[in-house]
């Protein structure tokens, strides 16, 4: 899982570099030759669909996500656990629920073609169920971990 969560996290900072790129392509053409690229707003926001997905995904992994430990902090450390539990449980369903309706969108969208990029819309959303099943793998994975006592968050 680690290999998989290190791999998303270098191909959402990919993502992030190209585009940045293409925005800075964008703003030197409209500003400085008088004709921005057509396709440079939509390949922007496709590629932050993926980046995003993947990093949330290894974010998740990872124990990098934004969440409120104040309860677990204030419980013993056997409650504190079962709130793990719950939590690795819930962020399951969610990965679950990515994973179906994630599916399902990107099979209603997949005959609508993007019209500056050439390529279908649904492409543009295979990273949600992908990530939806990463997410599911990787909260399983914490929660097996988490059920035999050893330590979740990645070194």
């Amino acid at each position: 899982m680690r290999v998989i969560s290190d791999w998303l996290v270098k191909f959402g900072a990919a993502g992030l570099i190209l585009m940045t790129a293409i925005i800075g392509w964008q703003v030197f053409g409209r500003f400085v030759l008088n004709s921005s690229p057509s396709w440079s707003e939509q390949g922007s926001m496709v590629l932050m669909i993926w980046y995003v997905f993947f990093a949330a995904a290894a974010g998740f992994r990872e124990g990098s996500h934004i969440r409120i430990g104040l309860l677990e902090d204030s419980v013993s450390e056997s409650a504190a656990r079962k709130i793990r539990l719950v939590i690795n449980g819930v962020v399951a369903l969610f990965g679950v629920v990515l994973l179906v309706y994630g599916a399902q969108l990107v099979w209603l969208v997949w005959d609508f073609v993007i019209p500056s990029l050439g390529v279908s819309r649904g492409a543009a959303y295979l990273p949600i169920p992908f990530c939806g099943l990463l997410i599911v793998l990787f909260a399983v994975t914490n929660f097996m971990a988490e059920w035999r006592g050893e330590k979740v968050q990645a070194d």
